[in-house]
């Protein structure tokens, strides 16, 4: 008996960066179970985004070269980001302030905070030298008449070098061990282990090609359990070559699994609870699903248009996102039933398909231009690709069948810069709530689309 096919929900598509996305991280689980998502870029511009949503919240400005890896601290009150401008810079995720500039004498590749202080930071790049920043005692101090406060510079000189002369290679990734005696670094086709209170390597493991993905992969504590890979604790993913490298525990240095594939890995995510894990494929534009068990392909995901470098999943392993050298962020739906972005709206009665709507902006949309026809509600939802004509389709209940689709033209001139008619087309088969994006103009970036909730009277003012 054959399997169902399945059905694959669609990505969210953040748009934003104008260059290859080189590095994603998601922060630890906030209140209400939300978190944030932070992305590097070669533009050298890092993004602040809604970990659910992919909504744009800042990009911090300041770095003079690419960025190469941006992560959020455990409290995600800052957000580190290393740059071939030859610092390192952490930011108030707040305000948006640079709080610190650790100057290097190389190009900083990697970047780690360790799981429970916001005060450590581990750098390392072309310079071959792992070093800490303790930031502890480092205070930004404001002047009398300053309205923000001044960034600290620290000298990579102040900092606490760990394993000195041991890497022979550019250190590209850092990551902090459950035990905060370790820190463990890629560079080249070698892993290495640290600890810490003696600063000496324990430990080196060479791979089957150079690595191109190291990533700690842990669930919030509330969503984890001992029946997940790795037992509750977190787990080293690792891609090299076309290897796919797992190891556990508290210090992540019990291998847990290896698995070769038929094809190059670039990037590589680890579904905890799920049992399966993600690859971008090298060469290749393609996300590849395999379960953990049996290492047997379940799922492709297309749309990228280069290659994927960074897969993360969020910390309640409800989705992930991936960042390629397209320059897009995409997130994938990794959970069941409703969640974020990925819901119906409830449907209200209306029998007209035509009408106008006027000033739309990037908070809402007003109502129609002639009375009792269409009225939509439009908050701010995540970045979509932009086309020039937008199609959209609704289905007026749960009942009745889908009404034809209308495709919004979009009209510019200064006075109302976003209008766009309605013209009705062809039938269509969907039902859900509608998702509009667009460009005040060609040079412009995408603003944030907005979803639209369909009314069955005027809405006259939206909040």
């Amino acid at each position: 008996m054959t399997e169902p096919a399945r059905r694959q929900t669609v990505p969210l598509t953040c748009h934003g960066h104008s260059r290859p996305v080189t590095h994603l991280s998601f922060s630890p689980l906030e209140k209400e179970d939300s978190y944030y998502m932070i992305s590097s870029c070669k533009d050298g511009n890092p993004m602040l985004r809604d970990g659910q949503t992919g909504d744009w919240i800042g990009t911090f400005l300041g770095h003079k070269g690419a960025t190469w890896q941006a992560r959020l601290s455990p409290d995600a009150s800052t957000a580190a980001t290393s740059s071939a401008d030859f610092s390192a810079k952490i930011w108030d995720t707040h305000t948006g302030e640079l709080l610190y500039v650790l100057k290097h004498d190389h190009i900083v590749r990697a970047i780690a905070y360790p799981y429970d202080n916001s005060g450590l930071l581990a750098t390392g790049g072309y310079e071959k030298k792992l070093r800490i920043f303790d930031l502890a005692d480092q205070r930004p101090a404001t002047s009398p008449s300053a309205t923000s406060p001044e960034p600290v510079t620290i000298d990579a000189s102040k900092a606490f070098e760990i394993g000195e002369g041991v890497h022979k290679d550019i250190i590209k990734f850092i990551v902090w061990a459950r035990d905060p005696n370790v820190i463990i670094t890629a560079s080249g086709d070698t892993l290495r282990w640290f600890d810490l209170p003696s600063r000496r390597c324990v430990r080196e493991a060479k791979l089957e090609g150079e690595i191109k993905s190291c990533e700690l992969v842990s669930l919030a504590p509330s969503h984890s359990a001992p029946t997940d890979i790795g037992g509750g604790l977190p787990v080293l993913a690792v891609a090299a070559g076309k290897t796919a490298y797992f190891w556990g525990g508290s210090r992540a240095e019990d291998e847990l699994k290896r698995i070769t594939l038929p094809h190059g890995i670039a990037s590589v995510g680890l579904d905890l609870k799920g049992r399966k894990f993600v690859v971008g494929e090298e060469p290749g534009t393609w996300a590849r699903v395999y379960t953990w068990d049996e290492g047997k392909e379940i799922d492709v995901h297309k749309g990228h248009h280069g290659p994927i470098w960074s897969i993360a999943f969020s910390p309640d392993g409800n989705l992930y996102a991936t960042g390629s050298e397209d320059g897009t962020i995409k997130m994938w739906k990794n959970c069941d039933g409703y969640y974020g972005l990925w819901r119906g709206a409830k449907e209200h009665s209306s029998t007209q398909t035509t009408g106008v709507l006027k000033d739309i902006t990037n908070q809402g949309v007003a109502a129609p231009g002639v009375p009792d026809l269409l009225s939509f509600e439009a908050p701010v939802t995540t970045a979509v690709n932009p086309h020039s004509d937008l199609l959209l389709s609704y289905s007026p209940n749960k009942y009745d069948k889908p009404l034809s689709p209308v495709r919004l033209r979009r009209h510019a001139n200064k006075a109302s810069p976003l209008r766009f008619e309605i013209d009705v087309e062809s039938p269509s088969d969907t039902s859900s709530d509608l998702l509009l994006s667009y460009s005040p103009n060609k040079y412009d970036k995408p603003l944030s689309p907005v979803r639209l909730t369909r009314h069955s009277r005027l809405v006259s003012n939206l909040r």
